[in-house]
């Protein structure tokens, strides 16, 4: 799913998310639990400030950013629906 996120740069290090948006609902990020380098992605495992733990890609030649995963309670979660279409 689609996403969009707003990054803070710190001194001498590459950017890393600080809040995104699920449809209208903005989600801060309390903690980067992980982060690695795909073939042409970077990842991020986060946790959000709503307890979520959350796992988002970030194609650096499209600056495009996607919610591959999340979880609650201990279960990863896959299917993701576009939240911001209206049914």
């Amino acid at each position: 799913m689609r996403i969009n996120v707003e990054c803070q740069r710190r001194e001498g290090e590459e950017a890393v998310p600080c809040r995104f948006f699920l449809g209208r609902r903005p989600v801060e990020v309390t903690e980067v639990l992980d982060r690695w380098l795909g073939h042409d992605h970077h990842y991020f495992k986060v946790q959000g400030d709503d307890g979520a733990i959350y796992l988002l890609r970030h194609d650096r030649d499209q600056w495009a950013w996607n919610l591959t995963m999340f979880a609650t309670s201990g279960t990863w979660n896959t299917e993701l629906r576009d939240q911001s279409t209206t049914h």
